[in-house]
């Protein structure tokens, strides 16, 4: 099989591993084969591809959204990022759980989080590009973030001095969140996917 799971983290967060076939010429694999995730147990429905470019240093995160609530596959095409997925669900044995990983062009892991996980990544090296697959369309009315230096979640970030965005600046605390009707909606609505 062209795609294997290298581990699971939380219970849901799988990071896959593809096999490379490389000559003095490069190489080539398979990142995405729908036959393969069916066997794996993984989604096959993706419905959106994001492409995103950020500088040494750059944080972005921890993003997800509730209507419709979207899981990722994430990958790095270029330089070395550091991948992360917190569970923002309600009620779930794993609330406030966070796993990280260093994911490179070079390596080619690849780290699925479904719906009602947070994700966000910092990038570790000069021009990074990182590339996800969505189960869900975006949908700017029901997004959110939870702070990437919210003290419950403690990520350990390998990078200190970040930049991040105003709007990621501001994001609500964990706390905060798990207290909004909101969170209450994206728990059923994972539900709902889930069934």
């Amino acid at each position: 099989m062209p795609l294997k799971i290298e581990s699971r983290h939380l219970g849901e967060i799988v990071v896959v591993s593809p096999q490379v076939f490389g000559d003095d010429r490069g190489y080539f694999m398979e990142t995405y084969r729908e036959d393969d995730f069916e066997k794996l147990g993984l989604p096959t429905r993706f419905v959106q591809d994001n492409h995103s470019y950020s500088k040494r240093g750059v944080l972005r995160g921890l993003h997800f959204q509730w209507e419709p609530a979207m899981g990722k596959l994430m990958r790095v095409t270029r330089g070395t990022a550091f991948l992360v997925a917190a569970d923002v669900r309600p009620g779930s044995p794993t609330a406030g759980k966070w796993f990280g990983i260093e994911v490179s062009a070079e390596n080619r892991k690849q780290v699925w989080a479904p719906e009602g996980f947070a994700r966000g990544f910092c990038a570790l090296t000069d021009d990074v590009e990182v590339q996800y697959k969505c189960t869900g369309t975006y949908n700017s009315r029901a997004e959110s973030a939870v702070r990437w230096d919210d003290s419950d979640l403690a990520i350990d970030w390998p990078i200190r001095d970040v930049t991040v965005s105003e709007k990621d600046r501001n994001a609500r605390t964990l706390a905060d969140w798990l207290a909004s009707p909101d969170a209450q909606y994206l728990a059923y609505s994972v539900q709902t996917v889930s069934s």
